[in-house]
């Protein structure tokens, strides 16, 4: 029987940490798991890394952007993809007394739906992306309430704008609310 050597299966994974960590000095990065990649950036120095991780790295696809309230900050993860299935999630973080980011729009188009969501349903300014649309929220939501950050209470019935008909367009109250 003839015995093959032992393939480093996370080859791929640990050079595009190296070359990240290497590249910017204020990037922390770790594999999180096969083909899975977190890396942290200062939001100053964001989009120099997600131009990087395009250009350089050949992470061409953005999945999705997730947009957390995590209790003194904000954050926004760019989760980006590669042709050979290794994905990287791209973090920056905000604190809730300056919630502004810079759009990733320039460099990947598709997003701007994710980053409308985070600007609506959190609260954050977002450069570079349209001020006009609410998405996801109905146009008549309530300036000012933004249902995903900790702090947000459910509005009761008379909180809520209502549409030619009467019916509660923002979606039911809580109950008790």
């Amino acid at each position: 029987m003839i015995r093959m050597p032992e393939i480093n299966k996370l080859e791929a994974e640990e050079d595009i940490v190296k070359r990240l960590t290497e590249r910017f000095s204020y990037i922390t990065a770790s594999i999180q798991r096969m083909r899975r990649v977190w890396a942290e950036t200062p939001r100053e120095r964001f989009i120099e890394a997600l131009t990087y991780l395009r250009d350089e790295l050949e992470f061409n696809s953005l999945c999705t952007v997730t947009g957390l309230d995590m209790g003194d900050q904000y954050q926004l993860i760019y989760h980006l993809a590669r042709k050979d299935g290794i994905m990287l999630s791209l973090k920056e973080n905000a604190p809730k007394s300056d919630p502004v980011f810079d759009t990733g729009t320039d460099l990947y188009k598709g997003g701007v739906l994710y980053e409308l969501e985070a600007r609506n349903l959190l609260g954050l300014t977002i450069h570079g992306i349209p001020d006009d649309i609410r998405y996801p929220l109905p146009d008549n939501w309530p300036e000012g309430q933004y249902p995903l950050r900790k702090e947000w209470k459910p509005l009761s019935d008379k909180e809520v704008k209502k549409d030619g008909e009467g019916s509660n367009t923002a979606g039911p109250a809580a109950p008790g609310a």
